[in-house]
């Protein structure tokens, strides 16, 4: 594991030794920064030369981030595990440009639904869902029970984004 200095020492030399306010100041100064501070910076950062062409507005944020990594630290192992299961699903997909984000419900979580005068309320269990005292693996399941007909749990409980699939709410 290579152990770095924190992005100040580094970018300080492509801006003259003058960001020394803070990863705050030192993030507003890249807005007026030009763009060979900003190429160089990003050498600095990433230890290689910017992608050829990049445009500044696209330069500025990424430096930004990489600022701040280095500063506070960067993703969580569980975010890293998380891109990794969506890089994975992407490859199995050859070539299909869809991707479908499965959303993550912490246990717990409440969801609450009105159908048909009543509401009725799910909770999320490490093991699946937990509704009026049974056991379920997925929302579809609980959606078909409440209606009696085939929905998708996610859009019935509004997680996913159909417009006119649910129809008018009668909460």
């Amino acid at each position: 594991m290579t152990v770095r200095p924190p992005a100040s020492v580094h970018v300080r030399r492509c801006f003259g030794g003058s960001m020394d306010k803070g990863i705050e100041g030192q993030i507003a100064q890249l807005r007026t920064s030009s763009r060979k501070q900003l190429l160089e910076a990003w050498q600095e950062l990433y230890e290689r030369p910017a992608p050829t062409g990049i445009r500044r507005e696209f330069l500025i944020p990424f430096l930004a981030y990489r600022m701040q990594e280095r500063a506070y630290g960067g993703l969580s192992s569980s975010a890293w595990s998380e891109l990794r299961r969506i890089a994975r699903s992407i490859e199995k997909s050859e070539g299909s440009a869809r991707l479908v984000l499965k959303p993550k419900i912490k246990v717990g979580t409440r969801l609450l639904r009105g159908w048909r005068g009543q509401t009725h309320e799910v909770i999320a269990t490490k093991s699946g869902y937990e509704y009026r005292g049974f056991g379920f693996r997925s929302l579809s399941e609980i959606a078909r029970k409440i209606t009696g007909t085939r929905w998708s749990g996610p859009a019935f409980f509004g997680m996913k984004n159909v417009k006119a699939a649910l129809g008018p709410r009668d909460d």
